[in-house]
């Protein structure tokens, strides 16, 4: 049976947060709220957990969730590299709802579904979030709704959807402003726009110079683009555009986290 627990009081809160962490350890599932929306987490490392909370959204393979990380050393021991821009776009938006596609780590033993090699991270802006993360570990989270339906906004939206799949909820009312993470993949040569969301694409741009978008699909294989030191100069270079493994979250799915 499922275990709610109301944060807003200090001693509900802490009883709540170290039944959360021991049910991760233990492979079970979680509901934490975020800066953006409620999220449903399991131990990243633990495959059946994963699986687990791809079954209780009623989701497959195909969509693997996202993982969310308590620090930046924590993200980056999870990927081969950050591309060019990576540390730049942590610099300026993390902790907060930017979703960053990068190539996983070879080395790392997990399974969160048909990624293609590699694993959207985020650092989110919630106090309570990164206590749970700094505890459990780096957590893959899905916004806390069946697929479908809207993302929770509530704990007692997420438990009237998820029920008793979820052995923990944690209470912190109401969540952020709603808006899903912006998702940026950063395994080809260029940025591209996977969804916007939270973070506005200019801001994005002001960072990475240029950007791509769906707009840009059919445009030719070299695109034009900056390097750091051509973009300081203002000279502009054409870069080809590398041909990247198919990032791990749907760019049409609005409700993932």
């Amino acid at each position: 049976m499922s275990r709610r627990y109301d944060c807003s009081e200090p001693m509900e809160r802490t009883r709540g947060i170290a039944d959360a962490v021991s049910a991760v350890r233990r492979g079970e599932l979680i509901v934490l709220p975020t800066d953006t929306v409620y999220g449903v987490g399991a131990d990243a490392f633990i495959p059946p957990a994963v699986s687990a909370l791809l079954d209780a959204k009623g989701r497959g393979r195909d969509v693997p969730p996202p993982v969310l990380v308590g620090s930046v050393r924590a993200a980056t021991a999870l990927v081969e590299d950050l591309g060019t821009y990576g540390q730049d776009l942590i610099d300026e938006f993390w902790p907060g709802a930017l979703t960053l596609v990068c190539r996983a780590n070879q080395n790392l033993m997990w399974d969160l579904g048909d990624t293609k090699g590699t694993v959207a991270l985020r650092m989110p802006m919630h106090e309570m979030a990164v206590e749970v993360l700094k505890e459990t570990g780096p957590l893959a989270v899905s916004s806390a709704n069946l697929s479908g339906r809207p993302a929770a906004r509530t704990a007692a939206d997420a438990e009237e959807m998820l029920g008793d799949s979820i052995a923990v909820y944690l209470d912190g009312g109401r969540s952020g402003n709603g808006d899903p993470s912006t998702i940026i993949d950063l395994t080809g040569a260029v940025p591209r726009l996977l969804r916007a969301g939270a973070v506005p694409e200019d801001k994005i741009r002001a960072i990475v110079g240029v950007l791509l978008t769906d707009d840009a699909d059919e445009e030719p294989a070299e695109k034009l683009s900056l390097t750091k030191g051509e973009e300081a100069a203002g000279k502009p270079s054409l870069v080809k555009e590398e041909t990247a493994p198919e990032p791990s979250l749907a760019k049409d799915d609005p409700k993932t986290d």
